[in-house]
C-alpha cells in the first residue's frame, strides 16, 4: 500500500578491514542496519576479504583503493590498523566517498586535521566510531547533565578493563592510551559538555605483564583530567579483567549522581551453596552490538541526509590530544597543560 511516504535508498557502503572489528562491522551493516547495503569488503591479506564477503553476501577486493575506486560505492567503514586511518580517509574522500572511520581518526593532531579538511573540501560526511556515545545508558546519563539533573558536575569518571592480554609483545607503543582510553577520554568530554580540559596528569605500569615493560609495554594506567568548569575527571584502564569486558561510567554532581555500566549482560544471579553467581560480557561486541548499530544508523542517515554527524573529527581530535597529553605526562612524569599540545 502507498501512503506517500517516501522511503530513502539505503546507502551503498564498504568495508575497509576484514579484521576482529571490520568483519563485526560487515555482519551489522549486512544485517542489522536497514539504512545500509553492504556492497564489498576489502583486505590486502589473502584470504581475508574473500571469508567475510562469501557468508555476506558481497564482493571482495584486494585494495582499498579498488573499493575507493567502485562507482556503486557512496560511503566506506574503516576498520583497518589504526596507522593507515589517514592516509585511507584522505583517499576515500578524493574519491567522492562519505567516511565512517574507527579510532582513533589519526594518530597526530596534524593528521586529523589534514582528514577533517579534506572531508569539508570533498562535501562528504565524515564520523568517528566513539560507539559509547550511542549506548542508551551512557546516552541517558548524558541527558541528565543536559537537563540539569545532575548539576554542574564536579566528578566524572570513565574505566575501561579489557578481559586479557594474549600477546603482550604484540602491544604497539601507547596503546594503551591511543587505542584504549581514547575511547574513555570522548566520554569525558561528551560528560561533560560545553567543558574544555585543562590539564592532564598520568601513571602507567606495566602490572600484567611486567617483564615486557622495557620493551615498551604498558597495560595499566589511571589519568586526571581537569577542566576549566571546576570539574575534575578520571580515567582508567586496564589489560587483564579476569572476570569480563569491564566498561563503566560515573558523573556526579550539586545534584545529584549518574552510574553507567555493568559487567553483567543481564539482570540474572544464579545462587547455590558456593555463592552467588552472574554470568559477565566477554567482549565490546557483545557489549555494545546495539549502540554499534545504532551509530551507523547515525552515519547513514547522516550521508542520505547531507548533514553533519553527531560524532565528527572534531571530536576525534579532542580526544586525540588528551592521549597525547598523557603520553607526555607519562614521559615527564609530570601533569602536562593541554594548551602545551594543542595552542588552540
Amino acid at each position: 500500500m502507498d501512503d506517500g511516504v517516501a522511503i530513502a535508498e539505503p546507502v551503498r557502503v564498504g568495508v575497509v578491514g576484514a579484521g576482529r572489528i571490520g568483519t563485526s562491522h560487515a555482519e551489522l551493516l549486512a544485517r542489522r542496519v536497514p539504512g545500509a547495503r553492504l556492497l564489498a569488503v576489502a583486505d590486502p591479506r589473502p584470504g581475508a576479504a574473500d571469508a567475510v564477503a562469501s557468508r555476506l553476501g558481497c564482493r571482495a577486493v584486494a585494495s582499498p583503493a579498488q573499493l575507493f575506486g567502485g562507482s556503486d560505492i557512496e560511503a566506506v567503514v574503516i576498520a583497518a590498523s589504526s596507522e593507515a586511518h589517514t592516509e585511507l580517509i584522505l583517499a576515500a574522500t578524493a574519491a567522492g566517498k562519505a567516511v565512517f572511520c574507527e579510532k582513533p581518526m589519526g594518530l597526530t593532531i596534524a593528521d586529523i586535521d589534514r582528514a577533517i579538511e579534506a572531508a569539508r573540501a570533498a562535501g562528504v560526511a565524515l564520523q568517528v566510531g566513539f560507539n559509547r556515545r550511542f549506548s542508551a545508558d551512557f546516552a541517558a546519563a548524558r541527558q541528565l547533565v543536559l537537563d540539569g539533573k545532575i548539576g554542574p558536575p564536579q566528578l566524572i569518571r570513565s574505566v575501561t578493563r579489557d578481559p586479557g592480554l594474549a600477546n603482550p609483545g604484540g602491544v604497539p607503543l601507547w596503546t594503551i592510551f591511543l587505542q584504549t582510553l581514547i575511547h574513555d577520554f570522548d566520554t569525558l568530554l561528551w560528560l561533560n559538555p560545553g567543558a574544555n580540559a585543562t590539564t592532564v596528569y598520568a601513571s602507567a605500569d606495566a602490572l600484567v605483564a611486567p617483564e615486557f615493560k622495557d620493551a615498551g609495554l604498558l597495560d595499566t594506567a589511571i589519568v586526571v583530567i581537569k577542566f576549566d568548569n571546576g570539574a575534575i575527571a578520571t580515567a582508567e584502564a586496564s589489560f587483564s579483567a579476569v572476570y569480563g569486558y569491564d566498561v563503566r561510567g560515573e558523573v556526579f554532581g550539586s545534584a545529584g549522581m549518574a552510574t553507567i555500566g555493568d559487567v553483567a549482560p543481564n539482570s540474572l544471579r544464579y545462587h547455590s551453596r558456593d555463592g552467588r553467581h552472574a554470568d559477565t560480557v566477554r567482549g565490546d561486541v557483545e557489549l555494545f552490538r546495539d549502540a554499534y548499530t545504532a551509530e551507523f544508523a547515525e552515519f547513514t542517515d547522516a550521508v542520505r541526509g547531507r548533514r553533519e554527524p553527531a560524532v565528527t573529527g572534531r571530536d576525534a581530535r579532542r580526544a586525540l590530544v588528551l592521549a597525547l597529553a598523557s603520553i607526555e605526562s607519562v614521559k615527564t612524569g609530570l601533569p602536562v597543560a593541554v594548551r602545551t599540545i594543542d595552542p588552540s
